[in-house]
């Protein structure tokens, strides 16, 4: 159920495609995350196996490998190479490898995985860094959403689309391949704990997916919310996200200007313990500014001075309406209007039912709310509340355009759709 006067919902619907897969490294052991001495011995047995196949059985074995799987990802024969001259236990061997033994070798230790085969939700959406040729009134987006495959682990995928100068929403046709990237690596410097990630720049944006690459990513990387942030000299994309290693979490930031270079970093202080922190597009009065939560039922708004470390906020808001007495959240980072600062909801009431909302800010002190919805922007409809998570509608942020608003969201953590709304509706319905 939603406000037919305030939503405008679009017949567009993103769904999971089980079809899209990429190249994830391959351990046959117990212990995916260390090996142990076992293990160890393990592969060094299956890289004995390969080296002791004559020339032809190996040259048949990775025909045969191609044959099936050529076609599906870029670069297959050098990602076999490059996987290969990873292993320390190829560096043991005395006798230097074939390319076509370094070629089956990496064939091994490697494996396909359906990233979105379970879920694609959680969606944020910002301008694209390229407006050129686009029509008077209309704007270019990039879509980011947590994907979900085998064993529930979350990556990060993106999409591209338009929004036109009427209001309605296309996304563009999603490319055929998909891949990780190819370099990963510690950036030089002061911060020992920050990893960037490259794309290839000839593949879409759609191929581009973000998988964890750190321990304490291990099981996920989580809702991102995206931000053009804007300070004063250049535009930079970032996004906080939630590090889950199956027991534990932690914030991080993603940093990119292009969408092909990220870097990506921990965040530190006691706020950084939580999930759900969103920036601010701009600082306010000289200062970084986050909102947050710290107790697991009210947001917070959180300053800082350092980008990287956020210590504890203070209240701004709790639940006052029935459709969020057990907990509120922010759907993303705060959009600067003309009235204030729109801060994007959730709240979950009876029968752990996600619904959002909306709350305005002072634009020159975020800490004084002046107005919030009383009703739900968005809640669960009736013919669409089944799915791996039922009765939730969920968004990681929005984006203005004009005299609206383009709210991606999620559906029971299973698709993503659109809606758009009419600004000037939404503050005469909102009460102080």
């Amino acid at each position: 159920m939603s406000s037919p006067t305030l939503v405008n919902r679009q017949a567009l619907h993103l769904s999971p495609d089980p079809t899209r897969v990429v190249m994830r490294h391959f351990k046959p052991s117990t212990e995916p995350r260390n090996l142990t001495p076992t293990d160890t011995k393990r592969v060094t047995h299956i890289v004995d196996r390969v080296l002791a196949l004559d020339p032809d059985t190996a040259l048949r074995q990775l025909t045969d490998v191609l044959e099936n799987f050529e076609g599906r990802h870029r670069r297959l024969l050098a990602t076999f190479e490059t996987r290969a001259d990873a292993m320390e236990v190829v560096h043991s061997v005395h006798s230097p490898l074939t390319q076509v033994q370094r070629q089956l070798v990496g064939a091994y230790f490697l494996h396909e995985y359906s990233f979105e085969a379970a879920a694609l939700f959680n969606p944020s959406i910002v301008a694209h860094p390229d407006q050129s040729g686009v029509a008077s009134g209309a704007r270019r987006f990039i879509l980011s959403l947590r994907a979900v495959g085998e064993g529930h682990v979350s990556s990060l995928t993106f999409r591209s689309g338009m929004l036109a100068a009427d209001g309605t929403v296309t996304v563009d046709p999603t490319a055929r391949l998909a891949s990780i990237p190819h370099l990963q690596r510690v950036v030089p410097g002061m911060r020992s704990d920050c990893i960037e990630v490259v794309f290839q720049p000839d593949g879409d944006i759609s191929e581009r997916v973000i998988f964890p690459v750190t321990a304490a990513q291990s099981n996920g990387i989580e809702d991102a919310r995206f931000v053009e942030f804007d300070d004063g000299s250049r535009k930079t994309f970032y996004a906080t996200y939630t590090a889950y290693n199956g027991r534990s979490i932690r914030s991080e930031l993603l940093e990119t200007t292009d969408f092909e270079h990220f870097s990506m970093t921990a965040l530190t202080g006691a706020a950084a313990r939580n999930k759900g922190m969103a920036l601010f597009p701009k600082k306010i009065n000289g200062h970084y500014a986050m909102i947050g939560r710290q107790d697991n039922e009210n947001l917070y708004l959180i300053y800082s001075d350092d980008l990287y470390s956020w210590e504890e906020g203070v209240a701004l808001l709790a639940p006052r309406f029935a459709w969020e007495f057990v907990q509120i959240g922010n759907c993303g980072s705060p959009i600067e209007l003309e009235e204030g600062w729109l801060l994007l909801t959730h709240g979950v009431g009876p029968m752990r039912r996600y619904s959002i909302g909306a709350a305005l800010l002072d634009k020159e002190d975020p800490a004084k709310v002046l107005a919030r919805l009383p009703e739900p922007l968005l809640r669960p409809e009736r013919s669409a509340r089944e799915g791996y998570v039922p009765n939730v509608v969920y968004t990681c942020g929005a984006m203005r355009q004009g005299d609206r608003i383009i709210l991606p969201y999620a559906v029971c953590d299973t698709f993503s759709n659109f809606a758009t709304i009419e600004i000037a509706s939404l503050i005469r319905a909102m009460v102080p």
